[in-house]
């Protein structure tokens, strides 16, 4: 038997659709990871893709070590080749051969967020900012967003028009970046920044990567911001066989700056795009599933899928009413207050509040 014939339907046309633009969307426990280390032996084995012209981005380190696992059990022999990365590493390994390029050494360092603090103290100090009216925090967080946005100072200092205080953080955003590369630094969205704009302005590197990077599958697509979208869209942008997978009802990360719009649009962005719902449900039981829905069918602009398991029912559900909660979908075993055992999905006080019975 195949290893391709243990996936269900859908999960197998993801693996074998491998030219082109696709977008996965993947319900909660629909066995994302699975699709995307089958669809990579699919390349190898099936396809004669080079594993050197494979690149695979996660989120976490942690999600990345387990693709690697995975991968590696998988395809054996070649399977080093690979690269299973997260952005921020890739961005690393790709600025450590040719940062040189835009006026940096090639060892420079990376700046956590003490040194971010250090330094923006100094700056402070500099610019004469007033850090009980503008707090270091607040610069950072500001700078570190403009970044996300791809945001660099001149435009910054545009888009502040005559607002007194954005002018100030212009004018700390700018020394803050003079610093860092006085110091020969990066912080860690420059890591994603820099990348960018080596790509933008070096073709023959572009070119390089473009080469190299010939099949690229991003996970966890609707948790991305505007500068890994652009990363992204720049290293798929010659042979566009980009798979990106997401759950656009799990994207919770606006404050990290996600932007919702990145999974939403990509059929606008790239045209000739397939899509592919994994609905299949492999951890919950029905009952679960059906109050699931019921609460995220509520969200707006969201991708339509339902959720569905070949689980069984499970535990029945009850309806209860809860004076501060308004309406609540709970487990037989869930006494008017919570149990402990149940799980809000929805604000309290939203008339849409459901509290589900979580999985052990």
């Amino acid at each position: 038997m195949s290893i391709y014939d243990k996936l269900n339907e859908p999960q197998r046309e993801a693996v074998y659709h491998t030219d082109g633009p696709l977008l996965i969307l993947a319900g909660a426990g629909s066995g994302k990871t699975r699709v995307l280390t089958h669809r990579i032996a699919y390349l190898i084995e099936e396809r004669n893709v080079n594993p050197w012209n494979i690149l695979a981005i996660t989120f976490t380190n942690k999600a990345a070590g387990e693709m690697r696992e995975r991968v590696d059990s998988l395809v054996g022999f070649g399977s080093e080749s690979i690269w299973v990365s997260t952005f921020h590493s890739m961005c690393v390994r790709i600025l450590r051969r040719f940062i040189d390029r835009l006026g940096y050494d090639n060892r420079f360092t990376i700046y956590d967020t003490d040194d971010q603090k250090t330094l923006m103290k100094e700056v402070c100090k500099k610019v004469a900012i007033d850090t009980k009216v503008f707090k270091e925090r607040s610069l950072m967080s500001a700078i570190s967003s403009a970044k996300n946005e791809l945001i660099l100072p001149d435009e910054f200092e545009l888009n502040a028009g005559g607002d007194f205080a954005k002018l100030k953080i212009a004018k700390v955003y700018r020394e803050y970046e003079a610093q860092l590369k006085a110091n020969n630094a990066l912080d860690f969205d420059d890591l994603l920044v820099k990348t960018v704009q080596l790509l933008q302005t070096q073709p023959d590197v572009l070119e390089n990567y473009q080469e190299r990077f010939r099949y690229i599958m991003v996970d966890e697509y609707q948790d991305t911001n505007t500068v890994q979208f652009q990363l992204v869209r720049l290293l798929a942008g010659k042979y566009r066989n980009l798979c990106v997978v997401g759950d656009d009802d799990q994207s919770i990360y606006k404050f990290r700056g996600a932007n919702i719009r990145n999974i939403l649009d990509f059929e606008h962005e790239f045209s000739d795009a397939c899509v592919i719902k994994l609905e299949q449900n492999y951890r919950s039981t029905g009952n679960i599933l059906n109050a699931a829905n019921r609460v995220i069918a509520n969200n707006k602009g969201r991708k339509e899928k339902t959720l569905w398991t070949a689980n069984g029912e499970g535990a029945l559900q009850n309806e209860c009413t809860v004076p501060s909660f308004g309406r609540k979908i709970c487990c037989d075993e869930c006494p008017v207050q919570d149990c402990g055992r149940c799980q809000l999905l929805c604000p309290p006080g939203d008339q849409g509040s459901a509290c589900v019975f979580k999985d052990d």
